[in-house]
């Protein structure tokens, strides 16, 4: 889902750089990031286990959670944490709208690595819904 909201579809306003004071985020890094809350709620049903661990690693209290929970927990976990560092609300927050989610769509169907690597099938169906879901964060 990376490589069209890298500066290959859509506004050019997507090829920027974030810098904080102790990280600096290119725009590869800050495409996958701004997609990964959405992704991580559409994954978490393939292996919940592993996304509550990851959400605890990344400082989230999963006490009383279930796995039901997983998506949820881990994507606001890694919003909090994108709040903090100052990285824009999602691809909206990068100048795309959702007039843009067809052709992002399009330009992530060749990828394989996502598409057919992924823990659950994934067409231009739910790809738009990840690039919708995408647009913001908070």
């Amino acid at each position: 889902m990376s490589h069209p909201n890298t500066g290959n579809t859509g506004p050019t306003e997507t090829a920027f750089t974030i810098d904080t004071s102790s990280i600096k985020f290119g725009p590869g890094v800050t495409a996958v990031i701004l997609n990964a809350p959405a992704v991580f709620r559409y994954t978490a049903s393939s292996n919940p286990e592993r996304h509550m661990r990851a959400a605890r690693l990344l400082g989230a209290d999963i006490s009383g959670a279930g796995p039901e929970d997983a998506g949820d927990l881990i994507a606001e976990r890694l919003i909090f944490i994108l709040r903090k560092i100052g990285v824009p609300n999602g691809l909206g927050g990068v100048g795309y709208t959702l007039d843009d989610v067809p052709a992002l769509v399009e330009g992530t169907l060749p990828q394989h690595r996502v598409t057919k690597l992924a823990p659950r099938p994934t067409g231009a169906d739910e790809l738009t819904a990840l690039f919708t879901n995408s647009m913001q964060l908070w």
